[in-house]
């Protein structure tokens, strides 16, 4: 079964005095363990689409289903609990909680969960130690280098074992050594944890790392290249 199936994918906006049609008529299946990247020039439906996925926007119609789960389905608050328990997310700009350490950060959404204080800790300092962070720990968002932070972020996504991680343009506020051992990062959980990928990216590096490449342009699917 697809992690993500998006069918007929339409995704209309109505301005004051014009309307846009960011998708139109998207179809894509995105299978357990892929390691994929959406890819075009702005404006051509990459953000909207991973948004749709993500649960962060809703189709103006066609259907989008996350781990079987179709989201029509779900009311808002239905819809927040999957977000939690089913999507990780991984932003450009990090969206770590300043006044938080690495450590809580990463623990985050498991405590939203309802996860017992001991368990959270353990799965956050083994999530930390797989991204290369162990001893780290304790440091605010502010005591980081940028990929640190960004390793942060990828800690709490995979923390609580999702269904999927979007990545929205993840290494973009990185310079090329940095990024090039974030990708190593995530192509390494990826191969020996099984973890699903799905970025949206210029990032050349990114597109190289990618087992599959799909390629968006005027909110359609223009190819889809495996590798």
């Amino acid at each position: 079964m697809s992690i993500v199936s998006v069918q007929d994918a339409v995704r209309t906006y109505h301005q004051a005095s014009f309307t846009v049609q960011a998708l139109r008529g998207v179809n894509l299946d995105i299978q357990p363990g892929e390691f994929a990247a959406l890819m075009g020039p702005s404006g051509s439906g990459k953000t909207t689409l991973l948004n749709l996925i993500g649960g962060l926007d809703t189709p103006t119609s066609g259907e989008v289903l996350v781990d079987g789960v179709a989201l029509s389905s779900l009311d808002s608050t239905a819809r927040s609990d999957l977000r939690r328990d089913r999507i990780g997310f991984i932003f450009q700009s990090y969206n770590l909680i300043p006044v938080l350490t690495a450590q809580e950060n990463t623990e985050f959404v498991l405590m939203l969960q309802g996860v017992a204080p001991a368990v959270r800790a353990k799965k956050a300092r083994e999530t930390l130690a797989a991204v290369g962070l162990a001893g780290m720990e304790s440091r605010r968002p502010n005591e980081l280098s940028g990929g640190q932070q960004q390793r942060v972020a990828v800690a709490r996504a995979i923390a609580t074992e999702p269904a999927v991680v979007l990545a929205d343009e993840p290494t973009a506020n990185l310079d090329s050594e940095t990024k090039a051992e974030l990708i190593s990062v995530m192509r390494k959980l990826n191969e020996e944890q099984g973890i699903t990928f799905l970025f949206s990216t210029h990032d050349d590096a990114i597109l190289a790392a990618a087992r599959r490449v799909i390629r968006l342009k005027d909110g359609h699917i223009e190819a889809d290249e495996r590798r």
